[in-house]
């Protein structure tokens, strides 16, 4: 690397995983003016650890999905001693489970009967299969314009063939009403209406079954951060706006100014901050603004809220095996993945709950599972009236008038001001091009000016691990690696090809 790599001045605006990636490669590369704006006053973003009771759950990022050697996030939890060891094997790696964990169910229905799984079994293996078709469109060959609609209109025609001998044909489009709730968590959409047919295909499963850290994730973020030195992160410092394309006397052609005023002078800033705050931000945030086919880009993805609601129970009211509880309702077999009345209803947007294990040190812990507009407005609610909603849900499904839980904790990642929301999403009308013109540096190729002023890395800048930990540590490596190909010789390689609108 030249010297002037080694002078160069990066500000990383995020103290997320991808920026924290971004600054432990440049650091480790011999960078030594590298600095981290951080809006908060923590590291992590939406890697967030927090107690319950005397339990450590995770509020943000829960698994590593598909666990194995392809997978960054595995390879340095493992390296740091952070995973138990059943996660750590072979056959824990090798397994495909595309994306859905092989979990040992229960299901309840809002008559109050536990019904056996497999009542149920033939809706969540039409929707399993569908899942798998709507994968292999891409865009340009779609026979729908969203997920939504496309698994509505194969169920239906699908199940006048395949279940018109069962007498249970209303409860399986009941569950398959559920199984689309679930999905909408997975995904982080309202609706599959709004997931698009051909984008959701761009989304890659690495192999390995998903699997969670005993410490909690934030234990990843806390072995990365002491590997840089003292200092480098500056939090509650949010940035205002960021002054790129101008030189000014310092030399500098980046210029972030703060929310309290300091004007901090770069050579080059990496935005690693949420979508969510983009879509929001975007105009006031950049001078000059964006360019144009940027920020489409940025209005065209989707970015949604997935929360999470922690429920204790003084004893369990589902089986020791089960891993997951489903809620159908009697009244879903048209489909939906959406109530008509939210502040009356919302509560029929959770599709159920995965079950906190092992119990020897969880005791009778349950997550609740909402996503898209109910589980925004489930933020705005008392803790006691969550309580009070989980607690008559669960007394209706199970058909017993007492069971009382012990209290209720909850993620609200909609109302919190620097993320806006969970994670990004492929909505209808995206496309690849999208996420290129996402991680797109400016100026961009065509421009005179000094190039890779600003960078951008983050979970909504990766064109196939969109949405995921992994994929948000991957783009920051990935912007770190763009600097070090800049400064490693006087030669400057070519730019990324250049995005259209």
């Amino acid at each position: 690397m030249s010297s002037t790599g080694v002078e160069a001045r990066v500000v990383i605006t995020g103290c997320g995983i991808s920026g924290i990636a971004a600054a432990h490669k440049l650091v480790k590369a011999g960078f030594n003016h590298v600095r981290i704006l951080e809006a908060t006053g923590r590291s992590g973003g939406r890697i967030k650890t927090g107690k319950f009771g005397d339990n450590i759950v995770e509020i943000g990022a829960n698994w590593i999905h598909g666990p194995s050697e392809e997978n960054p996030v595995f390879c340095l939890a493992r390296q740091y001693g952070l995973l138990s060891p059943d996660a750590l094997t072979p056959e824990n790696q090798a397994m495909d489970i595309g994306g859905h964990p092989p979990w040992i169910p229960n299901v309840f229905t809002s008559s109050g009967r536990k019904v056996s799984f497999e009542d149920v079994f033939p809706a969540v293996e039409m929707f399993k299969e569908l899942l798998a078709e709507s994968s292999e469109y891409q865009e340009g060959g779609e026979p729908w314009p969203s997920m939504g609609q496309f698994i509505r209109a194969e169920v239906l025609q699908r199940s006048v063939k395949e279940w018109k001998a069962d007498n249970k044909i209303s409860l399986q489009r009941c569950m398959i009403s559920t199984m689309l709730k679930v999905e909408c968590c997975i995904s982080g959409s309202h609706s599959l209406d709004d997931l698009g047919l051909g984008g959701n295909g761009l989304y890659k499963t690495t192999l390995g079954r998903d699997c969670t850290f005993p410490g909690g994730y934030e234990g990843l973020v806390r072995k990365l951060m002491s590997e840089l030195p003292a200092g480098v992160v500056t939090y509650n410092q949010p940035a205002r706006c960021i002054h790129w394309n101008n030189s000014d006397k310092r030399g500098a052609h980046v210029n972030i100014e703060c929310d309290d005023g300091e004007m901090v002078a770069a050579d080059h800033v990496v935005v690693a901050i949420p979508l969510g705050y983009l879509k929001k931000h975007h105009m006031s945030l950049f001078r000059p603004p964006l360019p144009l086919h940027k920020m489409h880009s940025i209005q065209r993805l989707g970015f949604g809220t997935n929360n999470k609601i922690f429920v204790e129970f003084d004893s369990p009211w589902w089986d020791e095996d089960c891993e997951v509880i489903y809620m159908v309702w009697e009244d879903e077999d048209a489909m939906v993945d959406q109530v008509g009345d939210i502040p009356g209803s919302w509560i029929k947007k959770l599709f159920g709950f995965t079950v906190l294990k092992p119990t020897e040190r969880f005791g009778h812990v349950l997550c609740g599972w909402i996503a898209g507009h109910e589980a925004s407005y489930m933020e705005t609610l008392s803790e006691q009236e969550v309580l009070h909603a989980v607690t008559q849900l669960v007394r209706r499904f199970t058909g017993n008038p007492i069971i009382t839980p012990r209290g209720v904790f909850r993620s609200q990642w909609c109302h919190d001001p620097w993320t806006c929301g969970s994670y990004s999403y492929p909505s209808r009308g995206c496309s690849l091009q999208d996420f290129e013109n996402m991680m797109e540096p400016l100026p961009s190729k065509r421009s005179l000016s000094e190039p890779l002023q600003v960078l951008f890395a983050g979970e909504a800048t990766h064109p196939c691990y969109f949405s995921t930990v992994h994929g948000a540590l991957l783009s920051g490596w990935r912007e770190a690696d763009r600097l070090l190909a800049h400064y490693s010789s006087s030669t400057r390689p070519a730019q990324p090809t250049e995005s259209k609108l």
